[in-house]
């Protein structure tokens, strides 16, 4: 059987994956993301309203046409998990495809949320709904399993596609932590089945975001005691608190919901995509939160719980708040600029329970961002967070897990891709044989 990988994208940057798996006659898709920093280097664009060819000149989403050299018929299209970089582009580009898209609960939720808002283009594909552990059948000879991996969102799997020749694993995204604050494990057990049974791995396509950092990423669990020191050692503070986290990042959000009624304040989240992400964890059961807790994304609701928290005393309360990267629009960057009612004022805690994405746009929106908040007098408490990608030693052991015989580097620049290619050699691994470095829009044939 002839198995081709069309590297789409997410091959030369962190951000609009996609790729494309053909075995024979059958092609799976993976993920079709959304480059968030050609996006945010806009004002005030809407990308609901696009075209889907002006987003792909523009470098905001996957240029699909390499698809039409690959001789066969899309049977699924598979997004990883929920994050905009890898289910963002669905509502431009899915609809090409007759084919379902197949996906886990909360993944499967906000695609459709994504197809809801979307104005340009109808998006009827068929959503198919499936939890780590399951597999489906694609085409007569294949078959399609997702394995459970833990990231910084729920519900985040690793496809694997069984095909006569070995199976291809994307691996994208994912850390190895053993004690995960919300979900299961890392199920490394079936990895290393993976590895050893049939005819093993042909290929594995890594997430190289933090290949060139030494050691192992920490649990979520190590952020959850780093986030709980901080909080409690703010309990004594007589003025105004406020945090920010992602706000698809539920284990987080959940983590900060409760020390806030552990110091005696009141937690509100408060923005749009905060309302979006832990209310649909809470509709789908997959988190649960306090009965009272108020969730606010509309601009005049937000506004009406500012005030209230200015009328009761700042003191009461721990509003948790988009913006932890200076998105210019998000409630965090408002208050910074003084465009809300919630006054900030000298010896104010601001709590980053999160990481700059390491790219130059959010680099400098979150400099911008912190300095307005400094100005008010507000005290930065930076980096409390632990990254959702594996470090060096992780990926050391998914290719010993793995054993595969070919290795694909994703999500990443040439520079990023660097510290991954020299473990990859150092395991016997050779550039241009079986470790291949490539770019968006190009096709590897591996049988």
């Amino acid at each position: 059987m002839e198995i081709e990988i069309a590297t789409i994208g997410g091959y030369e940057e962190v951000g609009r994956q996609m790729t494309a798996v053909r075995a024979g006659d059958d092609i799976v898709v993976f993920d079709m993301g959304l480059n968030l920093s050609q996006v945010l280097v806009h004002d005030n664009l809407q990308t609901e309203e696009m075209h889907s060819l002006d987003l792909i000149d523009m470098g905001a989403i996957p240029d699909d046409r390499v698809m039409s050299d690959l001789e066969g018929d899309v049977k699924a299209i598979v997004p990883t998990h929920g994050h905009l970089d890898h289910i963002g582009a669905i509502s431009k580009l899915a609809h090409r495809y007759d084919a379902p898209i197949v996906a886990t609960p909360f993944t499967l939720e906000l695609v459709e949320e994504e197809v809801h808002d979307e104005g340009k283009f109808v998006v009827d594909n068929d959503l198919v709904e499936m939890e780590a552990g399951e597999t489906m059948s694609i085409g007569e000879r294949c078959e399609l399993e997702f394995v459970n991996v833990t990231h910084s969102i729920i519900d985040a799997i690793n496809p694997v596609l069984h095909t006569p020749e070995g199976a291809v694993v994307y691996g994208l995204d994912k850390r190895m932590d053993h004690s995960p604050v919300i979900g299961d494990p890392i199920d490394m057990k079936r990895f290393r089945e993976i590895g050893r049974e049939g005819e093993g791995v042909l290929c594995y396509i890594e997430d190289c975001t933090n290949a060139n950092k030494k050691g192992r990423t920490p649990s979520e669990s190590v952020a959850r005691k780093h986030l709980r020191d901080v909080m409690y050692s703010v309990e004594d503070y007589d003025g105004g608190i406020v945090a920010t986290t992602f706000s698809s990042h539920i284990a987080r959000v959940t983590s900060l919901v409760e020390f806030a009624k552990d110091i005696g304040r009141e937690p509100i989240l408060l923005g749009r995509s905060m309302e979006k992400y832990s209310g649909t964890a809470e509709r789908i059961g997959a988190a649960t939160f306090p009965d009272d807790l108020g969730m606010y994304g509309h601009r005049k609701s937000v506004d009406r719980a500012f005030n209230r928290i200015m009328e009761e005393g700042k003191e009461n309360f721990l509003p948790v708040v988009t913006g932890h990267q200076g998105e210019p629009r998000a409630m965090l960057t408002r208050m910074g600029r003084g465009e809300t009612p919630y006054d900030l004022e000298d010896g104010d805690k601001v709590l980053f329970s999160a990481r700059v994405i390491p790219e130059p746009t959010n680099e400098g929106q979150r400099y911008q961002s912190e300095r307005l908040l400094r100005m008010q007098g507000a005290r930065i408490y930076d980096d409390i967070h632990v990254s959702g990608h594996l470090r060096q030693e992780g990926h050391y052991e998914m290719l010993d897990a793995l054993q595969p015989q070919h290795v694909i580097p994703a999500h990443q620049d040439m520079g990023g891709f660097s510290g991954y290619v020299d473990l990859a050699s150092g395991q016997g691994y050779e550039l241009g044989r079986d470790l291949h470095v490539t770019a968006n829009g190009n096709v590897i044939q591996l049988v």
